[in-house]
This record gives C-alpha cells, structure tokens and sequence, in this order.
C-alpha cells in the first residue's frame, strides 16, 4: 500500500511530534467530494510530505459515522492529530485557508 490513505477504521501510523492525522468526511463520489480528496491529498504532498495519513470516510456508506466528530456538513476535514481537533469544510481549494485552518505553516511563500 504505497498510499496513505486508509480506509475508515484504524489510523495507519502511531501518534508522534508533527505526525498529522486528518480525516476527510465525505458523501459518495460527488463534483465536491472528489474535489476535496485531490486537493487535500495536493496540499499534504506540498507541505506535510510524509508527515501524515488520510482516512476518507463515506457518509454514504456509514452514516453513524457522522456523529463521532459532528459532521454537519460536506465535505469536512477534521484534523485528529496534533492536538487540538480541527475541522475544515468545503472543498480545501483555498490552500491559504487551508493552512490557518490546520495550524501549517508553509514551507515557502509562493502563493
């Protein structure tokens, strides 16, 4: 599995100093949901390389899901890992926003 994201379940890497463990919330393979999976998988190459895993969870298949992290609406990125919890929702086409909301500082400004 060359792939960091895991499938709903189990994290795929123990909790460690800058170690970012997200989770993206999701409902079926829509415009928006795909959109965030390929933006959220973008940013994490750029500035997060191998400092994270991803778990995508589809509200489709497991609605009960939902209520865990207080999904309301998707698409949602929670950031489990480092404390405290984060939540992003929306497509994470802002990379600006993206950073502030997960507490990243850039590796560079080219924006």
């Amino acid at each position: 599995m060359s792939d960091d994201v895991s499938p709903a379940g189990e994290p795929e890497a123990e909790p460690d100093t800058g170690h970012y463990h997200l989770r993206l919330y999701v409902a079926g393979q829509t415009t928006k949901s795909l959109a965030a999976m390929k933006n959220l998988k973008r940013f994490c190459e750029e500035h997060l390389a191998g400092r994270y895993d991803i778990e995508v969870i589809d509200l489709m298949k497991n609605p009960q899901l939902a209520a865990g992290d207080q999904i309301l609406a998707i698409p949602t990125l929670v950031r489990r890992l480092p404390s405290p919890l984060k939540r992003i929702i929306g497509d994470l086409s802002n990379t600006e926003k993206v950073l502030v909301g997960l507490d990243i500082r850039p590796k560079d400004s080219e924006s």
